[in-house]
């Protein structure tokens, strides 16, 4: 049974933004699902389905947040303390409103980065032990004990198979720093040129402070329910018109894409095989059809891999293919159009998904994308969907 156009988001809310916030990350959770109510015209009462992304110790769980606001819940998802779950929560609160579980799901994302920067790294990130290795591809037995260790080595090997430079990557961060100019919103409020991003230290190398993400306080709320009910909304329901699961085993590490030579993966020519390309089949669209790109850029690089994971160009070709302002408002295939990670905050790409939502209604003001029919989210990592009006 196709779950093409079957569910839709009928609401969006964001929490402020800060650096380091006062709130806790319940308050900010409850901040944006307040908003995304309003945002629906809906009351708490609708919702009974709950889809938490980043449980304790960084965010809020499932439990605690419907007790605190008086919910009653008949299905609940909750996934591990990462961010890369964004699309898989996504698709679970989907795949729960299609099959019954629920009629109304908030997927929901509410992270203090900065109460709890210690687990991001160094001697207390715990999960940096596991027996199989760290959660970001990172390695302590050697020295690399935080997420941007992992996607330096990627980069730095996709620099040398291709011939990129850092100078290639920073046209990624002065892109979204120019969209975050744009957005009210956003944390950063100063445009960053080239000359900036070659001077400033490295983070990693071949990383730059420019090429990682910001380290910050928020939350996010995202109201599923099915298109029918969507009918009768508030505002224009944003239809989910195709999906693709999150990838994993040896030939897909976190931070790259395959066949780059990483970890266990095989050095070769790789090109995306149908496969690879199911959220298209599904929605009935192809790469051509996508007026604006969303991505998890935790760290410059994962664009390119995201670009040529899902076709957009060929392997090694992305480094070319995001010069000239073609990632920009106004350019081939805008991304991030907000600021995404790297500049309006980290709220664990789910800023991006509601920004994603407000372009599709038309709401984005002066960076709005011109005429915007199918939006997709993609991630390095695989997972995707695709959003239509």
């Amino acid at each position: 049974m196709s779950i093409r156009d079957r569910t839709a988001i009928v609401g969006v809310g964001l929490s402020r933004l800060a650096f380091a916030a006062e709130a806790t990350p319940l308050a900010l959770a409850a901040e944006a699902f307040k908003a995304a109510l309003a945002d629906a015209g809906l009351t708490k009462d609708a919702v009974d389905g709950l889809a938490i992304n980043i449980g304790w110790p960084l965010g809020v769980d499932y439990d605690r947040f419907a007790e605190t606001l008086g919910l009653q819940i008949r299905f609940v998802e909750q996934s591990w303390t990462h961010g890369r779950f964004a699309g898989p929560t996504l698709q679970a609160a989907a795949m729960a409103i299609h099959t019954g579980l629920a009629t109304c799901v908030a997927c929901l994302c509410g992270v203090s980065f900065t109460r709890e920067r210690q687990l991001l790294g160094g001697p207390g990130d715990f999960e940096g032990t596991r027996e199989e290795g760290g959660t970001h591809q990172e390695n302590p037995v050697y020295g690399m004990t935080a997420p941007a260790a992992g996607a330096a080595l990627a980069a730095q090997r996709y620099f040398a198979l291709y011939g990129a430079t850092s100078r290639d990557l920073a046209a990624v961060p002065i892109a979204f720093r120019k969209h975050a100019l744009l957005n009210p919103g956003a944390l950063m409020k100063k445009p960053l040129s080239l000359e900036e991003h070659q001077r400033s230290r490295w983070i990693v190398e071949p990383l730059h402070l420019f090429d990682c993400c910001l380290v910050t306080d928020g939350a996010a709320c995202v109201l599923l329910t099915s298109a029918e009910r969507a009918r009768d909304r508030r505002k224009p329901p944003v239809l989910i018109a195709g999906m693709q699961g999150l990838r994993a085993g040896r030939e897909d590490v976190l931070f790259g894409r395959p066949g780059l030579g990483l970890w266990q993966q095989r050095t070769f020519r790789w090109t995306p095989a149908d496969d690879d390309l199911l959220v298209y089949r599904m929605a009935g669209l192809t790469p051509r059809d996508v007026g604006a790109l969303y991505t998890y850029d935790a760290f410059s690089p994962l664009v390119w891999f995201v670009l040529e994971r899902f076709g957009f160009c060929g392997p090694g070709e992305a480094a070319k293919w995001t010069q000239g302002g073609r990632i920009e408002l106004g350019g081939e295939l805008p991304m991030n159009t907000s600021g995404g990670l790297l500049s309006e905050a980290h709220v664990s790409g789910w800023n991006s998904i509601v920004e994603l939502v407000r372009q599709l209604r038309g709401e984005a003001g002066p960076r709005q994308v011109p005429d915007l029919q199918v939006a997709q989210w993609a991630t390095a990592w695989g997972d995707s969907l695709i959003f239509r009006r």
